[in-house]
């Protein structure tokens, strides 16, 4: 069923990103730079919930950096490709430490740009792809994270400096789960993970 969501919301995207793109004028091409980078830190708030009776999961907040390139296919609509990888320390609350877990969860978004002099606000949505890796059971002799789909919300604002280098301020919302197994239990447990991302840095226009 994910991987029918997946090829559903990918083809709804990049039909989306080709009928705008054959629109693009060779003027309006003029008008901006094709390839931007962004550099920022996030703090990566996971919002934890499960289906363990009686139990919950608690999942850490962290801060890493994070790099980002994103390709304008004309001036206000785009494609960002978001690169970063966290490690949170999982626990049930009252309960048993479950060690940590580095979450590596490339993402895609369409997004949509719009212009008021040198501020320049977007909105986006897309898909993400969490790989799971790295793991420490803790109290528990062993455990497992299957890789998931997800997918994504995304707001923000760009601040011009000059013509090449801008301020930015993103955030993000993921909605992404997994299925975790603990002492190779014959049954899993979901436990969504869904992480607020907030992100500030500086980006350059190339």
């Amino acid at each position: 069923m994910k991987k029918i969501i997946f090829a559903l919301v990918m083809t709804g995207l990049f039909s989306m990103v080709n009928v705008n793109a054959q629109e693009t004028t060779s003027n309006d091409n003029a008008d901006f730079s094709k390839w931007q980078a962004r550099f920022r830190v996030i703090a990566v708030v996971p919002s934890p919930d499960d289906d363990i009776d009686g139990a919950d999961v608690d999942i850490s907040t962290t801060f890493v950096p994070e790099v980002d390139f994103t390709y304008f296919f004309n001036k206000n609509l785009a494609a960002e490709l978001i690169l970063a990888t966290t490690k949170h320390e999982v626990e049930i609350e009252n309960g048993p430490d479950l060690g940590y877990v580095w979450l590596l969860p490339p993402t895609l978004n369409l997004q949509y740009h719009f212009y008021a002099d040198d501020f320049k606000p977007y909105v986006g949505a897309g898909i993400n792809y969490t790989i799971f890796y790295g793991e420490d059971a803790g109290d528990a002799e062993d455990i497992d994270y299957e890789n998931s789909v997800g997918f994504s919300l995304q707001a923000g604002l760009d601040y011009n400096l000059n013509d090449k280098w801008f301020l930015n301020l993103d955030v993000k919302k993921l909605f992404l789960n997994t299925d975790v197994t603990v002492n190779n239990d014959s049954e899993s447990v979901k436990v969504d993970i869904n992480p607020l991302v907030v992100g500030l840095g500086v980006g350059l226009k190339f």
